[in-house]
């Protein structure tokens, strides 16, 4: 099984105190099953696999009354294998297909003699067909597809590497030539096979880029049945038609998604939740501009303009009707491979903890990231090409007297460098950006002696 860092949020569940039901959500093929699965095997003595999908007749244990001793009774009637209370987890899959299973976890938690997972795909978007949520009695937990740390894992690369370059980008200062090139190779490599844990064990096993992009085109039909099976019928052809203008979109020059593209008397509200649907199914990452990069970004936030991006960079580069993954791989990023570059680094932002922004206004120029870390708000620029050190609107924006800023970056193809408090970063670097942690055990006791 490919090392994934949701591992350790598996571990830090079971040794939790009042242990919720795990709900593990994300986009289709991205693994939610198999580390569930590997999970139970190796931290329990009794396993329980339910897949509401495969096994049609599943949801009949829930069709009766829903309290604890019931479900149970249905349960192991139904698998016919020992459950050891404190010893066993249940995996309940694909749970969206079964709402009352879901209803039914508030119930199996209070009852508190097994553990449970819960995996879903499209669980962002069937909300309505659920009675009642177990609030209070479920973690919700987003995953995604292999960032491009996992993608150096599962090729062999040692921490101890990635320890190395850590301390580089904390000390800014130059990587070593042979690494630096071994890692841009890499990340090149990356944006093609992207994250898919299907695609990245075939791209391991192989190395046939032809077969890489074969696994990706299957999963995008995977991803528009999805759409034709779980959408509304009055919204089908709307998420399809922003789904498929995806690639397209963010090829012309200033990235932002037009809606008059796919449809011209569109108008943004009879298409608000046709693109909410794509984010809650995580096939798609919406990225805001900003009123003025400051916080609190969210405030801030236009949500009539906006980018869209691809939730697996790989499955971009498939979706693009142009042979670009040859290009890529031989480091020629600088004819029309801005996009895809900006989408790659769209997504490392994403699942390392950051809400996307970015900032545009014809005073300034635009800003491709514009990320909330803490009290203060970081910039980032994206360059394909060789003149990276030209960048007229993060000089207009820091220009800005009333404005002020964390850290100013450019993501390129050079090394490490700081100039005029600009740092230019390798874009193998952006695993690095991570979102500050509020320290565990911080409490605030007010005095309200005076007032007594």
């Amino acid at each position: 099984m490919l090392r994934r860092k949701a591992w350790e949020k598996l571990i830090s569940w079971k040794n939790s105190d009042n242990k919720k039901a795990l709900c593990i959500i994300g986009a289709r093929q991205i693994g939610k099953t198999t580390l569930a699965r590997n999970f139970g095997k190796e931290y329990y003595e009794n396993f329980v696999e339910i897949n509401f999908v495969t096994d049609s007749k599943a949801a009949d244990i829930f069709s009766g009354s829903l309290d604890a001793d019931t479900i149970i009774t249905n349960l192991t009637a139904y698998i016919r294998k020992p459950m050891e209370p404190g010893n066993t987890l249940v995996l309940f899959d694909e749970i969206q297909e079964c709402p009352n299973a879901r209803t039914a976890i508030k119930f199996l938690v209070e009852d508190g003699r097994f553990d449970y997972i819960e995996t879903g795909s499209m669980l962002g978007v069937r909300f309505k067909d659920v009675r009642s949520y177990p609030v209070g009695f479920e973690e919700i937990y987003r995953m995604h597809p292999l960032d491009f740390e996992e993608f150096l894992w599962a090729n062999s690369v040692p921490d101890s590497t990635i320890e190395h370059l850590y301390r580089y980008f904390k000390m800014m200062t130059v990587v070593p030539p042979v690494i630096h090139d071994t890692m841009m190779k890499l990340f090149r490599t990356y944006i093609v096979v992207g994250g898919m844990p299907q695609v990245v064990n075939t791209y391991i096993e192989t190395h046939d880029i032809g077969k890489v992009v074969a696994n990706q085109k299957e999963i995008l039909e995977l991803y528009r049945l999805d759409i034709a099976k779980y959408s509304n019928n009055s919204s089908k052809l709307k998420i399809q038609a922003i789904f498929d203008s995806i690639p397209s979109q963010l090829d012309d020059k200033n990235r932002r998604f037009i809606l008059t593209k796919i449809d011209e008397k569109g108008r943004q509200n009879r298409y608000e939740n046709s693109f909410e649907w794509l984010s809650d199914a995580g096939v798609a990452l919406p990225c805001y501009n900003v009123i003025e990069p400051q916080p609190a970004l969210q405030l801030n936030e236009k949500h009539n303009l906006f980018k869209l991006f691809m939730a697996d960079t790989g499955l971009l580069c498939a979706a693009c009707m142009e042979n670009v993954q040859f290009d890529i791989l031989n480091g020629n990023l600088e004819i029309n491979m801005g996009s895809i570059l900006e989408n790659v680094m769209a997504q490392s932002i994403k699942y390392n903890g950051f809400r996307l922004h970015y900032f545009d206004a014809k005073k300034y120029g635009e800003i491709d990231f514009v990320i909330q870390n803490g009290t203060h708000v970081d910039i980032i620029e994206v360059k394909s090409g060789k003149d990276y050190k030209k960048h007229k609107a993060l000089d207009n924006v820091l220009g800005v007297k009333e404005w002020t800023f964390g850290q100013a970056y450019v993501l390129c193809n050079g090394n490490v460098e700081n100039e005029r408090n600009v740092f230019y970063l390798p874009w193998y670097m952006i695993i690095f950006f991570k979102q500050e942690q509020i320290p565990e055990g911080q409490i605030y006791e007010l005095d309200i002696s005076s007032l007594l």
